[in-house]
């Protein structure tokens, strides 16, 4: 009688830590950093300064579809600088390879210095991605946010062309037109 109260007196210590451990660790809903284009993005992974999300389904960083990236350029403190980011950012980008798609200016105003728009394709042999990235300035600092896209596949390149035909416009605009920011960690 005693091993059994013992028992059962462990199982009442025990069972709610042991019944804790079998549910799944997703069950807790996140609550999304921000919404771009109507689809709310939550974090995924945060390295010095950049900062990814991908909307729900696509947690996998291996495998997503639709990604935003935000890059903080701590060094670009103004516009010429902020300039000079995003040509850098342009070269890099071709240096890998990249098809530039467009590239614009929005010039500054009284109000609003300039921001920078940079339209790209990469193709790789797994996928082709776009990524569009709009430079601004935020809180005093260069930052870039950057949406992208990834259609994957050996034949990859019909569908992404009907992507971005059907979908790169109003991409562009919705990217131009966020005004939002997630809290970043931006230390000066």
């Amino acid at each position: 009688m005693k091993v059994q109260f013992a028992l059962a007196l462990m199982s009442v210590f025990f069972a709610p830590n042991y019944a804790g451990f079998l549910l799944p660790q997703n069950s807790v809903k996140q609550t999304a950093a921000f919404s771009l284009s109507n689809v709310s993005y939550f974090h995924r992974f945060t390295k010095d300064d950049q900062h990814e999300y991908t909307p729900n389904g696509q947690e996998d960083l291996n495998a997503w579809t639709d990604m935003v990236t935000i890059n903080i350029y701590r060094n670009a403190k103004d516009g010429e600088a902020l300039a000079a980011t995003a040509n850098t950012v342009l070269e890099t980008y071709k240096a890998h390879k990249a098809v530039v798609v467009r590239t614009t200016s929005v010039p500054r105003t009284k109000d609003k210095p300039a921001e920078h728009l940079i339209v790209v394709t990469f193709g790789r042999p797994e996928f082709i991605e776009a990524a569009f990235a709009r430079f601004r300035m935020h809180n005093g600092v260069g930052s870039a946010v950057i949406y992208s896209h990834r259609v994957y596949g050996k034949k990859a390149g019909p569908e992404m062309s009907a992507w971005l035909a059907k979908n790169g416009p109003l991409t562009e605009k919705n990217l131009m037109a966020w005004g939002a920011m997630p809290k970043l960690s931006v230390q000066k």
